[in-house]
């Protein structure tokens, strides 16, 4: 099939997955992605064969894996997770690193190379993936919403630190002064985008967002272009471009046009839910090496230590270090949202098959366990928040959570 049938076939797979998941949503609350991944994999090479991606598809997949990085970048609100949350969502962080790294090393025989890729899988967080569910329940903008978007945060941001550090091939001096590099870039982006806009700013914003000139729109496109390019430039991994980008523009937006932030965002998010995001979950199921899992037993066995594995390296920190302000069942909640993963375990994978360090078995496996823990454990942790009456926590400063 050519790329331009390629293409038609993601797209209607993109249409037909909301319908089913609609539909079955009165028996089960199936998440979106669940159905795109699959629908990619029946239609690709391992099932029936129709969908073969090729550069252009690629590149598209690339764009939506950035636009949901950017999408999950956006949606942090820092006054709510500054102060005792993000130091609990920090030290769990970090305690789950090690604990993956360990782990990882001593499942692959002490192979510190595998370990590296497999245990920085383990601590990644699917915050873009867990937002829409959040934001459908309810619960985005409760305390428990805020306590989540803190540790999934980091759970998003750190992974793809320790990808720049560990995973690029270069040294850990070299890499980190990279990172400073980038660090200055964005701060001058931040800095920029704290500054006061002229009044013709905002009066802009509000004349071209009904009408075909859509400057907001094309703005944060540039500014998503520009991360992007110095994320590139500099070396690091794009996913930390489109992540700062998500933060940068937020500033602008809120400081500048805070009476249309929200419907810019909302025509951002259909270009990106409605087009590029879907193009990503679709030719990860595409590309998803079906036959490695199947063939010869190993893959099929390792898939259930992975899932168990990401339940107890990501979700055991954050259940014991959650703020104390939070019942049992919502820390429960907590821990199983912050061990859903998917698109950075499908980006760390992807990178250790090119570069020769990871079997494409073993990265069957951890893809395979990451798409389970997307489908399994968001229903869980949504079933034990409506086991709480879906009550939404004080958004007032609260005792054993000084500042969130």
């Amino acid at each position: 099939m050519s790329q331009y049938g390629t293409l038609i076939l993601i797209m209607a797979i993109a249409v037909l997955a909301p319908l089913l998941a609609y539909g079955v949503a009165r028996w089960l609350p199936v998440p979106l992605v669940i159905f795109e991944i699959l629908l990619g994999i029946v239609v690709g090479p391992d099932v029936l064969g129709w969908a073969h991606p090729g550069q252009a598809v690629d590149a598209l997949s690339d764009l939506g894996l950035a636009m949901l990085i950017f999408l999950a970048g956006y949606e942090i609100e820092f006054d709510k997770i500054r102060g005792d949350t993000l130091k609990r969502s920090l030290r769990a962080w970090s305690v789950s690193l090690v604990c993956g790294l360990v782990l990882a090393c001593a499942l692959t025989g002490w192979s510190y190379a595998k370990g590296v890729y497999i245990g920085t899988a383990l601590v990644s967080t699917a915050l873009g993936t867990i937002l829409p569910v959040l934001r459908d329940s309810g619960d985005l903008h409760s305390r428990f919403g805020s306590v989540m978007m803190a540790f999934g945060a980091v759970g998003e941001f750190g992974p793809i630190i320790a990808m720049a550090l560990l995973l690029s091939g270069r040294s850990p001096l070299e890499s980190a002064v990279l990172l400073c590099a980038f660090a200055v870039v964005t701060a001058g982006a931040v800095y920029w985008a704290m500054r006061p806009r002229p009044p013709w700013f905002s009066r802009v914003i509000a004349t071209t967002l009904h009408s075909s000139g859509q400057f907001a729109v094309r703005l944060v496109v540039l500014l998503l272009a520009v991360m992007l390019g110095a994320s590139t430039a500099l070396g690091v991994d794009m996913l930390l471009g489109a992540f700062a980008a998500g933060m940068v523009v937020r500033l602008v937006l809120h400081g500048a046009a805070p009476d249309s932030a929200h419907e810019v965002v909302e025509k951002v998010e259909a270009m990106g839910f409605g087009f590029l995001v879907p193009i990503f979950f679709v030719v990860t199921g595409i590309e998803f090496d079906l036959k490695a899992l199947l063939d010869g037993g190993r893959a099929l066995l390792l898939l259930p230590v992975f899932l168990l594995l990401f339940l107890v390296v990501r979700g055991l920190p954050v259940y014991a270090l959650a703020p104390g302000d939070l019942g049992v069942r919502d820390r429960r909640a907590l821990a199983l949202f912050a061990s859903t993963a998917l698109p950075l375990v499908v980006a760390i994978t992807t990178i250790g098959v090119d570069a020769g360090v990871l079997a494409t078995d073993d990265a069957a496996a951890l893809v395979g366990a990451a798409m389970v823990s997307v489908l399994v454990f968001p229903l869980l942790g949504l079933k034990l928040r409506a086991g709480t009456g879906g009550r939404a926590l004080p958004q007032g400063p609260v005792k054993g959570a000084e500042s969130w």
